[in-house]
């Protein structure tokens, strides 16, 4: 299979090597993913610009924490604007205030394409995306007009996996009508409740980073070729994946020319990069 004409890679990080991975994160590895070493490897630019030409991808989005910046990214950012963004992690949702001054002053200073929340990754898990804990940040991107990437569908690690039921976003589409929000890796085992928001909804979005093109349920891909061409985007979450293997994958897919463009690119260009 060729190298498709062009996408966008809407999570990668570059940094996996530089830190002690916590035990949860090797046990994803070693009984999720089934991956080597590779998994925790750290990004050069040359190399990762490398990889991105050779499989047509335009630009990247790469993965931070706002409590403790990635000076590795940060670098990439600064050295080749027009290649990558950021997404922005690292939310503390019981202190609000300093939460959102940091998203507020983060934003200002550095090109911020998402920010993004794991609802089981932080306070154990013992809140729903539902919960009025979340509300300060929701009013801050619908002001903002930043998009909102939420974790959904039952994680790898050892961690309560009911908070990530995409059915927990209900009520907020209800009440945050103006958040661009986009549920990301996927909604496994609740597929069908994230298409039936897709279709209920018109400000959310689905991004399969981690998942491999070719699991990816008929039913989505059927979403993709119908009611849902505008509504689902790319993403490697490399080196957990790499970019190589998930764009080879998603050019192998049944799917038309129109509808793999806009899943490889065109959506994340109108929903992210255009202005």
């Amino acid at each position: 299979m060729g190298v498709v004409a062009r996408a966008h890679d809407l999570l990668v990080n570059t940094d996996m090597g530089d830190v002690k991975q916590p035990e949860w994160m090797v046990r994803v590895k070693e009984d999720y993913f089934k991956a080597g070493q590779s998994m925790f490897t750290s990004r050069e630019l040359g190399e990762l610009l490398d990889e991105m030409d050779a499989m047509g991808v335009e630009r990247s989005v790469l993965m931070t924490n706002m409590a403790n910046p990635s000076k590795r990214v940060l670098s990439f950012v600064d050295e080749r604007p027009d290649r990558f963004g950021i997404g922005l992690g690292g939310h503390n949702l019981l202190r609000p205030m300093e939460n959102l001054r940091n998203l507020q002053s983060f934003v200002a200073d550095h090109p911020i394409s998402y920010t993004a929340i794991g609802p089981s990754f932080w306070g154990d898990g013992m809140y729903a995306p539902g919960d009025p804990v979340y509300y300060p940040l929701y009013t801050k991107c619908c002001e903002l007009e930043l998009p909102l990437f939420m974790n959904t569908g039952l994680p790898g690690p050892p961690i309560p996996g009911e908070v990530q039921n995409p059915i927990h976003l209900d009520r907020v589409c209800v009440r945050f009508p103006e958040l661009k929000l986009t549920m990301m890796h996927g909604a496994d085992p609740w597929w069908d409740v994230a298409i039936r928001l897709m279709i209920k909804y018109a400000n959310v979005r689905l991004v399969t980073s981690a998942w491999s093109p070719r699991h990816l349920p008929q039913s989505l891909l059927h979403f993709m070729s119908t009611r849902g061409k505008g509504r689902v985007m790319f993403a490697s979450d490399s080196p957990v994946l790499s970019i190589t293997r998930c764009i080879k994958e998603a050019a192998a897919l049944d799917l038309p020319a129109e509808v793999l463009d806009a899943y490889l690119y065109q959506n994340a260009q109108d929903f992210l990069f255009s202005s």
